[in-house]
């Protein structure tokens, strides 16, 4: 038997892929190789244009539950540059802040609900396609066993069994930073009440965010009481086996390098060691199998991973299903790659120019300071934070021309709406998964060419923006909140004339006929 998808590792990306695939009626299996769910704290938590996607799939307020903060984030990071983005009137970067645990299980349980089946404890050793599908060979308790799919995901981390068995090229570099990582205790006297720092037995102060010296450098934070994260990075050889687990002594030995002296640790709740590295792969598809995640990004800096990974799995959920369920138009799933590979392209920029700016080195101390300078103008501040949220991605490919509408390949933005059955969101409007057209200028003729041909793949809206002046008379929104077409705002542009209107009408009804066959296949029976 040949199942629909199966998605290769069981972290953020394949979790979110298995529940975007199964809320659009496919029936996924993700393996992963780890025979219990993760307990280690990875991440603390998302930042990014994931955070309102979540919003936008109604699971936000579950995955809230009992968070410090969910929202605009008030603070954060560009490399070692802080941001102070409460001062800004709008603040585009959003932020969650959940324990990566915790993550996964509502992910996991938030798919199997939708009909995903995960398998623990089985890890992909070798796969295979050909014109039908992929053969899978698997190492489970007690032998290898076979499986086929339609099409297979690989969500397998950095180094990446799916990507290297698929001939996927992962071309980059690796840096000579060894980062070591521990959540730990720190003595409670060590605290400076008020303002988090360390006072550190014959040493330096701390400050939470990074501490430099000739040296290396020591990042220090604390996400709940009575744990810290400590972050040792220096130029150093990698331990002689790689994969060797860390341990407390070896944390202990990079940060007093550093430092010059001893910082008191004990009762780590989790130890990692990681060495940076800037890489893309050279192409996210080759034939039915795709990589999504860190199997398909790696980042230097900048927290940007999770927020470009799961969001590689919301471009593609969609389309893998409609392929599948066989109302894909040709050439959708190549738009995966198109679109997808080059966000990673623009990640890998900035996330790259925060590495530049946490360098060890008096170059980088006074590139920081010049930096932190520059963004503390609004505007300046809005354009990172809007960079590190995902703001500038745009859909579609290239640069809108002059006759595009703004909004073309954009995130449709949270309208206020008002409709026959109330008050709601343009959110609430997505969380079924489906492409949705909302008008919000009454313009019956666009419901009619859904109602003609696509009906059956796209939900139709009609509502009223509370907005004084809504940016546009209707929307063609993708599942995963970007806009595939947008009728002009009514006004100026359209003259009192009869002609001109029946003119415009024509336009606004080849268009969307367009877009609804671009992106949603051929109509289901002739127009």
């Amino acid at each position: 038997m040949t199942s629909d998808v199966v998605v290769v590792g069981g972290g953020p990306t394949g979790l979110m892929l298995a529940y975007e695939l199964a809320l659009a009626g496919a029936r996924p299996i993700v393996l992963e190789q780890q025979t219990e769910p993760r307990t280690e704290p990875k991440a603390n938590g998302l930042v990014g244009r994931i955070v309102q996607l979540l919003d936008y799939r109604g699971l936000l307020d579950r995955f809230a539950e009992g968070s410090r903060h969910v929202g605009p984030a008030p603070s954060f990071y560009f490399g070692a540059v802080p941001l102070n983005l409460s001062a800004l009137e709008h603040n585009p970067l959003h932020l969650l802040v959940i324990p990566q645990p915790r993550l996964e299980s509502l992910l996991a349980q938030s798919a199997v609900a939708l009909g995903a089946e995960i398998r623990r404890g089985q890890r992909v050793v070798a796969l295979s396609q050909d014109a039908d599908g992929v053969t899978l060979e698997t190492q489970v308790p007690g032998g290898n066993e076979m499986l086929r799919a339609a099409y297979v995901v690989g969500c397998d981390g950095a180094h990446s069994t799916v990507r290297k068995q698929a001939g996927i090229g992962f071309p980059g570099s690796t840096s000579s930073l060894v980062t070591r990582i521990g959540h730990v205790s720190l003595p409670a006297s060590l605290v400076v009440p008020g303002t988090g720092e360390l006072e550190v037995p014959g040493g330096p102060r701390l400050r939470l965010g990074w501490n430099y010296t000739e040296r290396g450098k020591i990042g220090l934070m604390s996400f709940k009481p009575g744990v810290h994260v400590v972050t040792a990075a220096e130029d150093d050889q990698v331990p002689a086996d790689a994969n060797a687990a860390m341990t407390l002594g070896e944390l202990r030995s990079s940060v007093h390098r550093i430092l010059g002296t001893d910082l008191p640790m004990s009762d780590p709740l989790w130890l990692s060691r990681t060495v940076a590295s800037s890489r893309l792969a050279d192409r996210y598809r080759e034939g039915r199998i795709m990589v999504a995640g860190d199997a398909a990004h790696l980042f230097p800096a900048g927290g940007s991973a999770l927020n470009t990974g799961m969001l590689d799995a919301v471009n593609l959920g969609w389309k893998l299903a409609a392929q599948l369920n066989g109302t894909a138009p040709a050439g959708l799933l190549e738009t995966y790659h198109e679109e997808r590979h080059a966000v990673g392209r623009q990640v890998l920029a900035h996330t790259k120019a925060q590495a530049a700016l946490m360098a060890i080195g008096e170059e980088s101390a006074v590139l920081r300071d010049l930096f932190g300078e520059v963004l503390g103008l609004p505007q300046a501040l809005e354009h990172i934070a809007g960079r590190l949220h995902g703001e500038d991605v745009r859909y579609g490919g290239g640069a809108p021309d002059d006759a595009a509408h703004p909004l073309l390949g954009r995130w449709a933005p949270d309208l206020a709406l008002r409709t026959t059955q109330g008050p709601l969101r343009l959110a609430e409007l997505l969380h079924a998964g489906r492409p949705v057209l909302l008008d919000l200028g009454g313009n019956g003729t666009l419901h009619d060419i859904v109602a003609e041909g696509w009906k059956d793949r796209v939900d139709v809206v009609a509502a009223r923006s509370e907005q004084p002046d809504p940016p546009a008379d209707a929307l063609l929104i993708r599942p995963d909140g970007h806009v595939a077409w947008a009728a002009p705002a009514r006004n100026s542009h359209v003259s009192p004339d009869s002609r001109d209107r029946q003119d415009s009408q024509e336009v606004l009804r080849q268009g969307l006929q367009s877009a609804l066959t671009t992106w949603f296949g051929a109509p289901s029976k002739a127009l």
